[in-house]
């Protein structure tokens, strides 16, 4: 039995917030709809849709992250991507031609040019430094709530990911970082990121704040942490592994 999730911009068609559901039939061409993957013993498909039936409404997408548990909302996730690609891709970036579906492939093409367009990919680093028994965490200007997390940024063309972390470090809040260290990444559908996490060694320098991107940063014991993010963003799990890092 094939399971829809049914888009709306970055919002998501269920049944129920609280347990949601999603529709197990959908009439839609062939063209307009994407396969997500296998799940649960059923075929996941995507596509968009502008009305909620009734009984149903749209959700935004990351408020049902603690009903759906990681591996469903991480799947819901990819469709929100597939249809923002899908949507943003209609016609040709080189010469304006209206594009296609490419057979056996994810890919819209150009008849006319031949240029073939794949999902969109920002890889971007995010990172805990770490100064003798304190880790550096700081408050976005973008952030809603008064909340503190690791530093990130998107990598530039031709630049490491080592690279992009010394970088954005230093760019944002003027520490310099010597040892880089990989800890893990992760899909982040907002709107089509791949966070890679990296623990960092502090090398020198004083905080000095970009406050364009920065509101305030300082140095945070494990004991005595600011607000910080919670699942599933992979800060939550760089401060936590940085906590135990520290704690010994």
């Amino acid at each position: 039995m094939a399971q829809w999730i049914l888009v709306k911009g970055d919002r998501v068609l269920v049944h129920d917030r609280d347990q949601p559901s999603f529709p197990t039939e959908f009439e839609v061409s062939p063209a307009d709809a994407h396969h997500v993957g296998e799940l649960g013993g059923h075929e996941w498909w995507t596509a968009a849709i502008d009305d909620a039936p009734e009984g149903y409404r749209f959700e935004p997408l990351r408020a049902l992250h603690a009903p759906l548990g990681d591996e469903r909302w991480f799947a819901v996730g990819r469709a929100v991507q597939l249809v923002a690609w899908a949507d943003t891709h209609r016609f040709c970036g080189r010469c304006g031609s209206p594009t296609v579906r490419v057979p056996g492939e994810r890919a819209m093409g150009c008849e006319s040019c031949r240029l073939h367009w794949y999902p969109r990919l920002a890889p971007a680093v995010i990172m805990v430094v770490r100064k003798g028994d304190s880790m550096l965490l700081a408050r976005g200007s973008r952030f809603p709530t008064p909340m503190y997390s690791a530093l990130a940024g998107f990598v530039e063309p031709g630049e490491s990911l080592e690279e992009a972390v010394r970088r954005e470090v230093f760019e944002e809040v003027g520490i310099r970082v010597g040892d880089v260290e990989y800890f893990g990444s992760q899909p982040w559908p907002f709107p089509h990121s791949l966070m890679i996490g990296f623990f960092g060694e502090y090398e020198s320098g004083e905080i000095n704040i970009d406050p364009n991107e920065i509101v305030d940063a300082g140095w945070y014991q494990p004991g005595a942490l600011p607000l910080v993010p919670g699942p599933p963003s992979i800060a939550s799990k760089l401060i936590a592994g940085m906590s135990r890092r520290i704690g010994g």
